[in-house]
């Protein structure tokens, strides 16, 4: 048994957002438990961020050789899906280190394996043992959401979960959900050697993102050879003889069948709090089972907090992080820190990229925000002609004052690109403040300059070419 109210912070959930806590609080000088139902590290090191980038840059060279030919360059040799998977373990072991519990047990941090619940409003169980701490994180993650599709459960089907540990060949996979999980995998798969087709009830890729930006992707994946079935609804899955039968009724009433060898499904994420007995601690949620949460990332138990995919709304290890340092003043040092919501930036690591932060072209509309746009494409780039990705734009969102209220990027590392916007929100920067930052010739990141060129030239209209003239005697026409 341990000693009742013997920790300053206790953390129930060993992912990213968990581990951040953990770690910054003993660093900080609190006692801290940590609990874990399976193991360190989360989502994120075994079934998200690590190996769906492990792969991609595996497909992504697959793909390059591929075009070989088109630089005077041969190539031989197919993936082979036992070396995919096995690489992809490889850099999993090589990060997971870093989050194992000898390394967690040596800064300081008490680990306890198993399932925690809340016993009342200031106790936890583990088994037999009970713990009582100043402050509780909620820091439990998420899982694959599965659809009540008919036939779904007596169907066999792949989820982030379960599709990396795979060592077989998927000769014709059908993925479930076009979200950017699910764009990810059927690029992947599709380049090392699988017949991919997507299905979705949406009637376009990407909803959260523009359809201008969502449709550089689209069209990428496609010429890899990805078929979409968009804005469908699916009556039926089934197990076949070869596989698996999707039954699609379209929009107009008619029907059409999908058949493949394998299934993926990928159609969101849910939190992982029902297991807590969260009444028992007065934790409320909302109807969809959220956590009711302020801006502080504290529940209605005000000795309970949340970060990382518990709390929402980002599924993003960036963003359980930040959430994470929330966590650790409030807790700690009661300072009233607020959660960042207005500069969160994401990427969907496709190819090209989609990178984003901010508000959308879109979302300025719908929210009837008075603002101007601005674009420049990724064609007109140097760097992006020398290294044949051409394919892209950035698309700038302002205010009548010039001030940055959100950027997207689709191209070639758009995700290292989309900082410099993020920090220049951060900062209340306006657009036209980027063209006197010097930017290194030829990169990618001279797009960031070009589209605030693009900006400063609407400026210079023709009365103010006259008016400049006249004041410093200028004589050209």
């Amino acid at each position: 048994m341990f000693r009742k109210t013997d920790f300053d912070l206790c953390v129930i959930g060993g992912g990213a957002a968990g581990l951040v806590v953990a770690a910054g609080g003993v660093g900080l000088g609190a006692k801290v438990v940590l609990i874990e139902k399976n193991r360190l590290g989360g989502d994120c090191l075994y079934t998200g961020c690590v190996p769906s980038k492990a792969m991609l840059h595996q497909a992504a060279i697959v793909h390059t050789a591929h075009q070989a030919t088109a630089l005077g360059l041969s190539v031989t040799g197919n993936p082979n899906p036992g070396q995919v998977q096995k690489y992809v373990q490889s850099i999993i072991d090589k990060i997971e280190p870093h989050d194992s519990p000898e390394r967690f047990r040596d800064l300081g941090v008490e680990i306890i394996f198993g399932e925690a619940k809340f016993a009342n409003t200031n106790t936890i169980t583990i088994g037999t043992s009970t713990i009582r701490a100043r402050n509780y994180v909620i820091a439990t993650g998420s899982r694959p959401a599965i659809p009540p599709i008919p036939g779904l459960d007596e169907t066999p089907y792949f989820t982030n979960e379960t599709i990396f540990s795979n060592k077989t060949a998927l000769p014709g996979l059908v993925i479930l959900g076009a979200g950017p999980i699910g764009l990810e995998m059927a690029q992947a798969h599709q380049r090392l050697g699988s017949q991919v087709t997507v299905l979705d009830i949406s009637p376009s890729i990407l909803p959260r993102e523009d359809p201008d930006m969502a449709a550089f992707v689209q069209a990428s994946l496609e010429a890899d050879g990805v078929k979409f079935l968009l804005g469908q609804n699916i009556s039926n899955i089934s197990q076949t003889g070869t596989g698996i039968q999707v039954s699609l009724t379209n929009q107009d009433g008619s029907s059409q069948a999908v058949n493949g060898s394998h299934l993926l499904v990928a159609t969101g994420r849910k939190t992982n709090t029902d297991s807590l007995a969260l009444d028992k601690a007065k934790v409320n949620t909302h109807k969809n089972g959220l956590l009711i949460l302020n801006n502080k990332l504290r529940t209605t138990n005000k000795h309970i907090y949340a970060c990382g995919d518990a709390a929402g709304p980002y599924y993003f290890t960036h963003m359980a992080e930040h959430q994470a340092g929330i966590v650790l003043r409030n807790t700690l040092f009661h300072m009233g820190a607020k959660t960042e919501t207005r500069v969160v930036p994401w990427s969907t690591f496709t190819d090209p990229e989609l990178a984003r932060v901010g508000l959308s072209e879109s979302e300025a509309k719908q929210q009837k925000v008075a603002h101007e746009v601005y674009t420049f494409a990724m064609a007109e780039v140097d760097r992006a002609k020398t290294d044949g990705d051409t394919e892209g734009k950035i698309k700038v969102i302002i205010n009548k004052k010039g001030l940055i209220l959100g950027a997207a990027i689709v191209g070639a590392r758009a995700g290292e690109l989309i900082h410099e916007y993020a920090l220049a929100m951060k900062q209340n920067m306006k657009l036209g403040q980027l063209t006197g930052l010097i930017h290194i010739y030829p990169t990618l990141a001279q797009i960031n300059r070009r589209v605030a060129d693009t900006y400063l030239k609407t400026k210079l209209t023709p009365t103010t070419r006259k008016i400049m003239k006249f004041l410093f005697r200028l004589r050209g026409n």
